[in-house]
Formats: structure tokens, C-alpha cells, sequence
């Protein structure tokens, strides 16, 4: 079965948490794209170089996680050879069989456009950041301005901007708890799935 779920949106509203949720449920494969340009950042040097050369191996490197991978990321995603070095890995795994669940911001919109389900997972800036404050620490004011300065990065870039797909169903974690927005995940996909089985 080729059955892909695509789960877009900004830094810190939980689309990481819903992805893993959603893919361990079905069973299905998980790809991080943010893990991506964290590690072709990572990697340093040349970025489109560093995209062309990825490896697995540089997903699990220590660190990819920080605030600062994290900006780092959202620099070289602006660049659109390394975008193009990086999309047909991405549109391989979510179309393999067995099902595969992506999260990232532009996965809706450019890399998976046909994807069965589409999810746009977003909350205030406000909570992301404070989110981001508990996980990592730090001045939680610098914290909001770099959450921002990173919302205004991905939407205002000139390739595959973070936006919601026009057919995407938004969750919005403002309010909601972690269980909650992944049994609302959980329910759109079963829908979908019982839906495709039928057709």
C-alpha cells in the first residue's frame, strides 16, 4: 500500500510529536525533512555540496536539535539547490510502500502535492516559543524574537515557502494537549484510509 501523510507547519506546534504518533500507529515509515537541512548545515562547508553528500549517518548526529541547528536549518533551506538536492530523497520515501508519514514545511505544498492526507499543524508564537523556553531554556524573550525571526524566514523565502495546502486540515495546538492533537491526527487518518479502502 502507497498511502502518504504530509504534516507541514511552523517550529514548535507539535507537528513532530503528531508525526511519530501518527506513524507508530499505522505502522507506517517517519521521515523528519527538518532533519535534513539540520544536518546539511551540520555537515558545514558548501551547503549544496553537503545536501548532495548526506548521509543517514548525519541524521543522528549529536546537537541537530538546538536553537541554533534549528536557525542554521532554516538558512540553508532558503537556498533552492539544496532544496532540489534534497526532494527527490523525500518524495522516494513517501511514496515507497507500506505508508510513510512526513513532517516539515513544505511537504503539503511541494514535495508530496498529491499526498492522501494533508495536515497543517500550527499554534501561536507565543506558545511555540514558550514550548521551545521549557525545552531548551534560556531567555524565553529571545526565545519569541527568534521564533518569529524564524516564522518570517520560512514563509518569506522565494522557494517552497512554509504556507498550508490549500486542501490541508489545520490542527491548532494552542489549547490542546499533546494526546488530544494526535487522536485528532489519528482520526483524520483513519477517515482517510477507511475512505481509500472503500474507493
Amino acid at each position: 500500500m502507497i498511502f502518504t501523510v504530509a504534516i507541514d507547519g511552523p517550529a514548535a506546534a507539535g507537528k513532530g510529536t503528531i508525526s511519530r504518533a501518527v506513524a507508530a500507529h499505522f505502522g507506517f515509515a517517519h521521515l523528519d525533512t527538518g532533519l535534513l537541512y539540520r544536518a546539511v548545515a551540520a555537515r558545514g562547508g558548501d551547503p549544496v555540496a553537503a545536501a548532495q553528500a548526506l548521509s543517514p549517518e548525519d541524521l543522528a548526529r549529536p546537537g541537530l536539535r538546538s536553537l541554533e541547528a534549528g536557525a542554521a536549518a532554516s538558512r540553508v533551506a532558503a537556498i533552492p539547490a539544496v532544496r532540489a538536492a534534497l526532494a527527490r530523497f523525500q518524495r522516494r520515501f513517501a511514496r515507497a510502500e507500506g505508508g510513510a508519514v512526513l513532517d516539515g514545511r513544505d511537504i503539503g505544498t511541494v514535495i508530496c502535492p498529491e499526498a492522501e492526507v494533508k495536515l497543517y499543524v500550527t499554534a501561536t508564537p507565543e506558545v511555540r516559543a514558550r514550548r521551545r523556553w521549557l525545552e531548551l531554556g534560556g531567555d524565553e524573550a529571545q526565545v519569541l524574537a527568534e521564533v518569529m525571526a524564524r516564522d518570517a524566514r520560512d514563509m518569506g523565502r522565494a522557494t517552497s515557502p512554509l504556507r498550508k495546502a490549500t486542501d490541508a486540515e489545520v490542527i491548532d495546538t494552542s489549547d490542546l494537549s499533546a494526546e488530544a492533537a494526535v487522536a485528532r491526527a489519528i482520526g483524520i487518518v483513519r477517515d482517510s484510509l477507511a475512505k481509500s479502502r472503500i474507493a
